[in-house]
Protein backbone atom coordinates (compact mmCIF):
# COMPACT_ATOMS: atom_id res chain seq x y z
CA UNK A 1 0.00 0.00 0.00
CA UNK A 2 3.12 2.50 0.90
CA UNK A 3 4.71 1.78 -2.20
CA UNK A 4 1.43 2.69 -4.61
CA UNK A 5 0.62 5.65 -2.78
CA UNK A 6 4.54 6.91 -2.70
CA UNK A 7 4.20 6.00 -6.63
CA UNK A 8 0.83 7.97 -7.47
CA UNK A 9 2.54 11.07 -5.18
CA UNK A 10 5.52 10.36 -8.38
CA UNK A 11 3.31 10.43 -10.89
CA UNK A 12 1.65 13.56 -9.36
CA UNK A 13 5.11 15.27 -8.85
CA UNK A 14 6.26 14.56 -12.56
CA UNK A 15 3.08 15.51 -14.04
CA UNK A 16 3.30 19.06 -12.21
CA UNK A 17 6.91 19.68 -12.91
CA UNK A 18 6.34 19.50 -17.06
CA UNK A 19 2.84 21.47 -17.10
CA UNK A 20 4.57 23.91 -14.91
CA UNK A 21 6.96 25.06 -17.48
CA UNK A 22 4.03 26.43 -19.73
CA UNK A 23 2.49 28.96 -17.56
CA UNK A 24 5.60 29.74 -16.21
CA UNK A 25 7.49 30.23 -19.82
CA UNK A 26 4.12 32.18 -20.88
CA UNK A 27 4.36 34.73 -18.05
CA UNK A 28 8.16 35.39 -18.78
CA UNK A 29 7.53 35.27 -22.40
CA UNK A 30 7.36 39.12 -22.90
CA UNK A 31 10.50 39.65 -20.13
CA UNK A 32 12.56 37.14 -22.06
CA UNK A 33 11.73 38.60 -25.38
CA UNK A 34 13.32 42.06 -24.77
CA UNK A 35 16.24 40.65 -22.39
CA UNK A 36 17.89 37.34 -21.59
CA UNK A 37 17.44 38.46 -17.90
CA UNK A 38 13.65 37.18 -18.36
CA UNK A 39 14.48 33.86 -19.21
CA UNK A 40 16.58 33.05 -16.83
CA UNK A 41 14.59 34.66 -13.99
CA UNK A 42 11.86 32.01 -15.80
CA UNK A 43 14.12 29.58 -15.45
CA UNK A 44 15.41 29.80 -11.65
CA UNK A 45 11.44 30.49 -10.41
CA UNK A 46 10.90 27.41 -12.18
CA UNK A 47 13.83 25.13 -10.30
CA UNK A 48 12.90 26.39 -7.02
CA UNK A 49 9.41 25.54 -7.78
CA UNK A 50 10.46 22.35 -8.78
CA UNK A 51 12.77 21.85 -5.50
CA UNK A 52 10.16 22.98 -2.96
CA UNK A 53 7.31 20.71 -4.86
CA UNK A 54 9.50 17.52 -4.32
CA UNK A 55 10.48 18.53 -0.84
CA UNK A 56 6.61 18.51 0.42
CA UNK A 57 5.53 16.17 -1.88
CA UNK A 58 7.92 13.56 -1.67
CA UNK A 59 9.89 13.83 0.87
CA UNK A 60 13.09 14.68 -1.46
CA UNK A 61 15.46 17.58 0.02
CA UNK A 62 17.87 19.32 -2.38
CA UNK A 63 21.08 20.10 -0.97
CA UNK A 64 23.86 22.07 -2.64
CA UNK A 65 27.62 22.05 -1.03
CA UNK A 66 30.39 23.58 -2.04
CA UNK A 67 30.44 27.45 -3.87
CA UNK A 68 28.51 27.38 -6.55
CA UNK A 69 30.78 29.55 -9.21
CA UNK A 70 29.43 33.10 -9.77
CA UNK A 71 32.06 34.11 -13.05
CA UNK A 72 32.83 32.94 -16.10
CA UNK A 73 33.99 28.92 -15.72
CA UNK A 74 33.04 25.98 -16.97
CA UNK A 75 31.00 23.39 -15.15
CA UNK A 76 31.60 20.03 -15.62
CA UNK A 77 28.95 17.91 -13.95
CA UNK A 78 28.40 14.40 -13.05
CA UNK A 79 24.94 13.50 -14.25
CA UNK A 80 22.80 11.11 -12.76
CA UNK A 81 19.51 12.21 -13.38
CA UNK A 82 17.45 15.51 -14.90
CA UNK A 83 17.59 16.93 -10.81
CA UNK A 84 21.26 16.97 -11.26
CA UNK A 85 20.18 19.84 -14.36
CA UNK A 86 17.59 21.64 -11.91
CA UNK A 87 19.91 22.03 -8.90
CA UNK A 88 22.81 22.88 -10.97
CA UNK A 89 20.93 25.76 -12.91
CA UNK A 90 19.15 26.79 -9.92
CA UNK A 91 22.59 27.30 -8.30
CA UNK A 92 24.57 29.10 -10.34
CA UNK A 93 23.30 32.77 -11.50
CA UNK A 94 23.75 32.90 -15.35
CA UNK A 95 23.99 28.90 -16.45
CA UNK A 96 23.62 27.73 -20.32
CA UNK A 97 24.10 23.93 -21.79
CA UNK A 98 25.20 22.79 -24.58
CA UNK A 99 21.70 20.95 -25.56
CA UNK A 100 20.57 18.49 -28.47
CA UNK A 101 19.47 20.74 -31.18
CA UNK A 102 15.80 19.28 -31.04
CA UNK A 103 14.61 20.78 -28.02
CA UNK A 104 14.78 24.42 -29.73
CA UNK A 105 11.66 23.24 -31.01
CA UNK A 106 9.92 22.34 -28.32
CA UNK A 107 7.38 25.35 -27.36
CA UNK A 108 7.91 28.39 -24.98
CA UNK A 109 10.74 25.40 -23.55
CA UNK A 110 13.10 25.69 -26.91
CA UNK A 111 12.56 29.57 -27.13
CA UNK A 112 13.13 30.10 -23.11
CA UNK A 113 16.24 27.60 -23.41
CA UNK A 114 17.93 29.72 -26.43
CA UNK A 115 17.08 33.36 -24.41
CA UNK A 116 18.82 31.57 -21.21
CA UNK A 117 22.06 30.99 -23.84
CA UNK A 118 22.08 27.31 -24.66
CA UNK A 119 24.27 26.27 -27.51
CA UNK A 120 22.25 23.53 -29.81
CA UNK A 121 23.90 20.85 -31.24
CA UNK A 122 23.30 18.17 -33.59
CA UNK A 123 24.50 14.99 -31.78
CA UNK A 124 23.70 12.81 -34.49
CA UNK A 125 26.72 14.14 -36.44
CA UNK A 126 29.33 14.32 -34.34
CA UNK A 127 31.98 15.59 -36.40
CA UNK A 128 29.79 18.49 -37.57
CA UNK A 129 28.02 18.74 -34.29
CA UNK A 130 31.76 19.47 -32.58
CA UNK A 131 32.30 22.30 -35.10
CA UNK A 132 29.20 23.52 -34.49
CA UNK A 133 29.87 23.45 -30.85
CA UNK A 134 33.08 25.82 -30.80
CA UNK A 135 31.43 27.70 -33.02
CA UNK A 136 28.73 28.56 -30.82
CA UNK A 137 30.56 28.49 -27.76
CA UNK A 138 33.52 31.24 -29.48
CA UNK A 139 30.05 33.53 -30.20
CA UNK A 140 29.04 33.01 -26.56
CA UNK A 141 32.02 34.75 -25.17
CA UNK A 142 30.30 37.84 -25.42
CA UNK A 143 27.26 36.70 -23.37
CA UNK A 144 28.92 35.98 -19.75
CA UNK A 145 27.94 33.11 -17.54
CA UNK A 146 28.74 29.62 -16.92
CA UNK A 147 28.48 26.71 -19.77
CA UNK A 148 27.34 24.03 -17.72
CA UNK A 149 28.20 20.48 -19.54
CA UNK A 150 28.35 16.42 -18.88
CA UNK A 151 31.69 14.75 -20.11
CA UNK A 152 30.46 11.44 -19.93
CA UNK A 153 27.45 12.95 -22.42
CA UNK A 154 24.66 10.88 -20.95
CA UNK A 155 22.91 9.75 -17.61
CA UNK A 156 24.81 7.27 -16.19
CA UNK A 157 23.24 5.49 -13.63
CA UNK A 158 24.38 5.28 -9.80
CA UNK A 159 27.16 2.70 -9.78
CA UNK A 160 28.16 1.87 -13.29
CA UNK A 161 31.33 3.38 -15.04
CA UNK A 162 31.10 5.11 -18.02
CA UNK A 163 34.35 6.89 -20.11
CA UNK A 164 34.84 10.88 -20.06
CA UNK A 165 34.65 12.03 -23.35
CA UNK A 166 37.73 14.23 -24.88
CA UNK A 167 34.92 17.03 -26.56
CA UNK A 168 34.92 18.09 -22.65
CA UNK A 169 38.62 18.42 -23.22
CA UNK A 170 38.45 20.58 -26.40
CA UNK A 171 35.45 23.07 -24.99
CA UNK A 172 38.08 23.68 -22.04
CA UNK A 173 40.75 24.19 -24.12
CA UNK A 174 38.64 26.85 -26.42
CA UNK A 175 37.34 28.36 -23.76
CA UNK A 176 40.37 29.43 -21.72
CA UNK A 177 38.19 29.47 -18.32
CA UNK A 178 38.41 27.56 -15.03
CA UNK A 179 36.70 24.31 -15.13
CA UNK A 180 34.29 24.03 -11.86
CA UNK A 181 33.62 19.97 -11.30
CA UNK A 182 30.46 18.89 -9.62
CA UNK A 183 29.92 15.40 -7.89
CA UNK A 184 26.64 14.20 -7.28
CA UNK A 185 24.09 11.36 -5.86
CA UNK A 186 21.09 12.53 -7.21
CA UNK A 187 20.22 9.55 -9.23
CA UNK A 188 19.90 7.28 -6.28
CA UNK A 189 16.51 9.30 -5.94
CA UNK A 190 15.36 10.53 -9.14
CA UNK A 191 16.36 7.82 -11.22
CA UNK A 192 16.77 8.37 -15.08
CA UNK A 193 13.99 6.12 -16.19
CA UNK A 194 10.76 5.64 -14.80
CA UNK A 195 7.86 7.16 -12.40
CA UNK A 196 8.90 6.38 -8.96
CA UNK A 197 11.01 9.28 -7.05
CA UNK A 198 12.24 8.70 -3.50
CA UNK A 199 12.72 10.53 -0.57
CA UNK A 200 15.97 11.55 1.00
CA UNK A 201 18.30 14.48 0.50
CA UNK A 202 19.73 14.61 -3.06
CA UNK A 203 23.40 16.48 -3.39
CA UNK A 204 24.93 18.24 -5.75
CA UNK A 205 28.84 19.47 -4.94
CA UNK A 206 30.88 22.13 -6.27
CA UNK A 207 34.34 20.84 -5.94
CA UNK A 208 37.38 22.90 -6.09
CA UNK A 209 38.34 25.11 -9.52
CA UNK A 210 40.59 23.03 -12.31
CA UNK A 211 42.76 26.50 -13.55
CA UNK A 212 43.09 26.99 -17.48
CA UNK A 213 45.95 25.90 -18.95
CA UNK A 214 46.60 22.37 -18.76
CA UNK A 215 46.50 20.17 -21.70
CA UNK A 216 44.08 17.69 -22.75
CA UNK A 217 45.15 14.68 -21.03
CA UNK A 218 45.73 15.74 -17.89
CA UNK A 219 42.64 18.16 -17.90
CA UNK A 220 40.69 14.47 -18.22
CA UNK A 221 42.35 12.99 -15.65
CA UNK A 222 42.18 15.39 -13.02
CA UNK A 223 38.98 15.95 -14.02
CA UNK A 224 37.80 12.01 -13.38
CA UNK A 225 40.32 11.42 -10.45
CA UNK A 226 37.84 14.22 -8.84
CA UNK A 227 34.73 14.14 -9.97
CA UNK A 228 34.28 9.72 -9.84
CA UNK A 229 35.59 9.50 -5.95
CA UNK A 230 33.62 12.19 -4.74
CA UNK A 231 30.30 10.69 -6.25
CA UNK A 232 30.75 7.97 -4.53
CA UNK A 233 31.27 8.69 -1.32
CA UNK A 234 28.08 10.91 -1.65
CA UNK A 235 26.17 7.95 -3.11
CA UNK A 236 27.85 5.74 0.26
CA UNK A 237 26.49 8.75 2.23
CA UNK A 238 22.99 7.93 1.14
CA UNK A 239 23.33 4.44 1.78
CA UNK A 240 24.21 2.87 -1.76
CA UNK A 241 26.96 0.07 -1.67
CA UNK A 242 29.83 1.37 -3.51
CA UNK A 243 31.29 -2.50 -3.57
CA UNK A 244 28.79 -3.26 -6.13
CA UNK A 245 29.94 -0.33 -8.74
CA UNK A 246 30.05 -2.01 -12.20
CA UNK A 247 33.06 -1.66 -14.12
Amino acid sequence: MAYGWRWLRSLLFSGLVYASMLPIGLAYAPWAIMSRDGAVAAAHLWCRFVIWLARVLLGLRCEVRGTPPTHEVMIAAKHQSFLDIIMIYGAVPRGRFIMKKELIYTPVLGQIALRMGCVPVDRGRRGVAMKQMMAEVRAGRADPGQLIIYPQGTRVLPGVDAPYKMGTAAIYRELGQPCVPVACNVGLFWPRRGVMRRPGTAIIEFLPEIPPGLTPAVFMKELEAVIEPRSDALMAEAGFPISVKER
